[in-house]
Parts: C-alpha cells; sequence; structure tokens
C-alpha cells in the first residue's frame, strides 16, 4: 500500500513537457489528492536554460492540460521566482517529490525548514528518466533536436 501525503510540492521548470516530468507528476498524484506545483518564472528559469525557454503563460497551459486529462487530485500551479517557492514556509506540506537530480536541493529546503521550527518534508526520490542513448531526458536535448518527448531518438 502506498503512503498518502496530505501535501506534496513539485517544483520545475516544465519547459517541454516529457517523460520524466510525467513521472514526477505521476508519483505526486499517487500520493497524494493535493499537489502544489512550484512553476518557475521566465526570469529565473532563463538564468539556468541553455535555450530560451516557452514562456511561462504557454508552460502553465501546458502543464493544467496534461494534468486535468490524466488525474483527478487538486493541484494548485504557483509561479515561483527561487528555488525553493512556498516548500520552505507551508507548515501544511509534507511531502517533496524530486528527480535524483535534485535531491540536495531537497535536503536543503528540509534544513531550511528545520530552522524554521518547521517539520521536515518526506522527500520521495524518482530515478532519472533517460532516453534510449541512457542519457537523460530533458528539455535542452529535446529543443536540440536530438530526442522527442520520449526519449525516442531522432534522426539516428
Amino acid at each position: 500500500m502506498v503512503k498518502m501525503f496530505k501535501k506534496v510540492v513539485i517544483g520545475g521548470t516544465f519547459d517541454i513537457l516529457h517523460r520524466g516530468h510525467k513521472t514526477l507528476l505521476n508519483v505526486g498524484f499517487q500520493i497524494s489528492r493535493s499537489i502544489v506545483i512550484g512553476l518557475t518564472s521566465d526570469e529565473f528559469a532563463a538564468r539556468f536554460r541553455v535555450k530560451r525557454v516557452v514562456s511561462y503563460s504557454e508552460r502553465e497551459r501546458n502543464l493544467r492540460e496534461f494534468i486535468d486529462r490524466n488525474y483527478h487530485g487538486e493541484y494548485e500551479i504557483i509561479r515561483i521566482d527561487d528555488f525553493y517557492g512556498i516548500s520552505t514556509i507551508d507548515p501544511e506540506i509534507d511531502c517533496i517529490v524530486v528527480s535524483e537530480e535534485t535531491l540536495l536541493r531537497a535536503q536543503e529546503i528540509n534544513a531550511i525548514r528545520f530552522k524554521k521550527g518547521l517539520p521536515k518534508l518526506t522527500i520521495v526520490v524518482v530515478p532519472i528518466v533517460v532516453a534510449e542513448d541512457g542519457k537523460p531526458i530533458s528539455s535542452d536535448r529535446i529543443s536540440m533536436g536530438e530526442i522527442d518527448e520520449n526519449g525516442r531518438l531522432i534522426g539516428k
């Protein structure tokens, strides 16, 4: 039986919605009926991306369409301008879903919560989803035409 959490937080840029993102969301909706998705602002996302990021409004619309088609839980999408969003201040959040790539950030969030007297979050780590070539699926790789959203190699 899967443990159910009261309120789960997931964060990211969700530039091109790919199988890795969908896996994170799937895990979140499996373990909670209430999800908060921190979606990076255009300004924050641009600081860390190789290529130009799809606009916030388009990323939000794509996320909502995917979630509404596939899940029935309660969710909220909030704009975040830093690595933490509401995860370091909301006492109702009891779990964070991250990829292996962002595990250290989740541990940092728990350290900040501890200093603020908030309960630690349960960290659920989702393995990095890899493409056919064994390398991680990423929006940048998709944008560059190496792979599609499911990790299939293009033109090889």
